[in-house]
């Protein structure tokens, strides 16, 4: 090994001394603060200096050191953690957006057998969370079935994904509005007026679900 490596290995240990310094002043200067800038640039600094000593050691003599770190960029870290932003790069991050953004779904199923979704139905309004000790009305259709499974699932479309359903395509679009959703200015039976595009809206684009064919889930599972 010749000298100049020796070197860079003392130069690089001291710069580990250094920077393991000047963590602990920010550390005691944050007082303990949270995501102190200072403190989160001083860390870097000491886990940079400690990775490249680590590396030149094992370059050198195939030697370890207990510290098990990795690099660090900087600015990557930087942009990903919100350090040192500037006050107008600050309220940029927070500047509203001028529409509001609307997604809209359907998705279409078939019942293979009715008495079996009416009873997963009825089983799922009995072991809700917020369950009645006694439903007021049996559940009788297809339509109150699908129902008391969203209800039951707090409106999510993944209380419906049993097999007493079979899914169909579906549709996702992503719209861009004048204004937000203002349920009072529709009737409860007018199913078409909320998922309308009004003039000046603009619809972005669409998703297009294709439920798996019997092909697909033994492709899948080979």
């Amino acid at each position: 090994m010749s000298d100049n490596q020796f070197a860079q290995l003392d130069a690089a240990l001291e710069k580990v001394f250094v920077a393991a310094r000047a963590h602990l002043a920010a550390v005691k200067a944050a007082e303990g603060r949270i995501d102190d800038d200072g403190v989160w640039r001083a860390y870097v600094e000491l886990n940079n200096a400690s990775y490249a000593y680590d590396q030149l050691l094992l370059d050198a003599f195939s030697e370890v050191t207990p510290w098990d770190v990795d690099a660090i960029d900087p600015d990557e870290a930087d942009r990903q953690f919100g350090v040192g932003l500037t006050e107008d790069e600050e309220e940029g991050a927070d500047d509203p957006y001028p529409h509001v953004v609307s997604v809209r779904q359907r998705r279409d199923y078939r019942v293979p057998s009715v008495g079996a979704l009416i009873r997963v139905a009825e089983s799922a309004r009995r072991t809700a969370p917020h369950a009645e000790e006694e439903s007021a009305e049996p559940v009788e259709s297809v339509s109150e079935a699908v129902l008391e499974l969203l209800q039951s699932g707090d409106g999510s479309l993944g209380a419906l994904d049993v097999p007493e359903l079979e899914p169909l395509d579906g549709i996702v679009t992503v719209a861009e509005v004048e204004s937000a959703l203002d349920l009072d200015a529709y009737d409860e039976a007018d199913g078409v007026g909320p998922f309308t595009v009004a003039p000046g809206d603009r619809l972005v684009g669409r998703l297009d679900e294709h439920p798996f064919s019997d092909l697909d889930e033994a492709e899948a599972a080979s």
